[in-house]
């Protein structure tokens, strides 16, 4: 769906707003093998929203997690990992994309807008799927819209 023509600031409202879910940060993104798991989609962080998409051929699953913000490399470090129990996190730009990683596990952080959008993976999803994952977020197309919020 990347370069299909975004939906509509009203349009996402529309059905962003019923929820809970801030309109500016609704986001999705498109990584090869992956589909969206609509029953998944829902509000994250105060306003935010979270998604995921699964793997079927490999159980691998990838979410993000929007949220307003601003991320430096101190707070970035500062913030606990999703799924990292404890330990240094460690942080690096790269080309427009944090990758934050802790105790083996990998996490990256798109910056679109004034929002943040949180790339995480579960069942072995691998750091470049997330990687891919974090470079396509997007501001979702017409089409896109109406699976995000089709459950």
């Amino acid at each position: 769906m990347t370069g299909a023509e975004a939906a509509s600031l009203d349009s996402i409202a529309e059905l962003a707003s019923a929820v809970g879910i801030a309109p500016e940060l609704v986001y999705a993104t498109e990584v090869d093998g992956y589909d969206l798991a609509p029953q998944s989609v829902g509000p994250g962080a105060a306003d935010g929203m979270s998604a995921t998409w699964y793997n079927s051929s490999t159980g691998a699953m990838l979410t993000i997690r929007s949220d307003s913000g601003e991320l430096t490399e101190a707070s970035c470090a500062a913030a606990p990992l999703w799924d990292a129990p404890g330990g240094a996190v460690t942080c690096a730009n790269e080309d427009g994309i944090w990758h934050r990683t802790a105790g083996g596990i990998h996490e990256y952080v798109a910056v679109r807008d004034g929002a943040l959008i949180w790339v995480s993976g579960m069942n072995d999803a691998s750091p470049a799927d997330l990687l891919t994952a974090a470079k396509k977020v997007h501001v979702p197309s017409v089409a896109e819209l109406e699976q995000l919020f089709s459950d």
